[in-house]
């Protein structure tokens, strides 16, 4: 055989091994959501929505969602933390993303949360590199979800109102977690700023405060307004961590 065709072989040879030896590996990136001042979101309050995208070419390599509890209370909100501290378990939600890579591929990772509440779904989101066969394993990629989910239980959407009659407004306040606002709890409803501010069809606004009282993160007050058109706006605020979050209606006074 001839110096060259055995250098040809040579080369195929070593081809073929070099194409075994970069095969797809699955990867695991474990990838959870964390409301900010609070706990993992996960499936009592639907999860947060992960989307794992090649950065270079777009292409959607893992989606899901989180599922799994809130996480455990004590560790998370009233420990201290050290570093390398493990704050999930395994009962912990979270999204594992299974990448089939070749080669180190740098992600865009998003996760829009709580994604059953519209008013209140936010994006977070984080690059970095996966390395084939490395995994990212126990707490993993943890994104924070800044805010508060709002819910205007009452007045209802284009509710019609007697103005004689007084307007009870009533506003559910939760964590992004869904975890619950009281007087005096973990998440102290004195700490946060609820706020009603109603505007009429002519652009006049009044702000009403509300409080927290007879129901865990029920927020209410009552007022009078004249025969109009209405915008309702309510909000929170907590000016300890910047966290905020709102909702609006509509009604009709007549």
């Amino acid at each position: 055989m001839k110096r060259f065709d055995i250098y040809r072989l040579f080369l195929v040879l070593f081809l073929m091994l070099t194409s075994v030896c970069i095969q797809a590996q699955e990867t695991n990136l474990m990838i959870r959501a964390k409301a900010k001042d609070a706990k993992f979101i996960g499936s009592s309050i639907g999860g947060a929505h992960i989307l794992v995208k090649d950065d270079l070419t777009g292409e959607v390599l893992a989606e899901g969602i989180t599922t799994g509890s809130t996480g455990n209370t004590d560790k998370i909100m009233k420990q201290n933390w050290k570093r390398n501290s493990t704050l999930s378990d395994n009962e912990t939600a979270g999204f594992n993303a299974k990448l089939d890579i070749e080669q180190p591929t740098f992600v865009t990772v998003e996760a829009y949360a709580p994604i059953n509440k519209k008013q209140a779904t936010v994006l977070s989101s984080t690059q970095l590199w996966v390395i084939p066969g490395k995994h990212i394993t126990g707490d993993g990629l943890v994104l924070e979800i800044p805010g508060f989910v709002v819910d205007i239980i009452s007045p209802q959407t284009h509710e019609r109102i007697a103005s004689s009659n007084d307007i009870e407004l009533l506003a559910n306040v939760v964590m992004m977690c869904g975890c619950p606002v009281t007087e005096g709890g973990i998440w102290d409803a004195n700490q946060y700023e609820v706020t009603a501010i109603v505007t009429s069809e002519e652009g006049i606004a009044k702000e009403i405060e509300m409080v927290q009282k007879d129901k865990p993160s029920t927020f209410s007050a009552e007022m009078k307004l004249e025969k109009g058109l209405y915008e309702i706006l309510i909000y929170a605020y907590d000016p300890e961590t910047g966290n905020t979050g709102l909702d609006k209606t509509n009604i009709i006074i007549n």
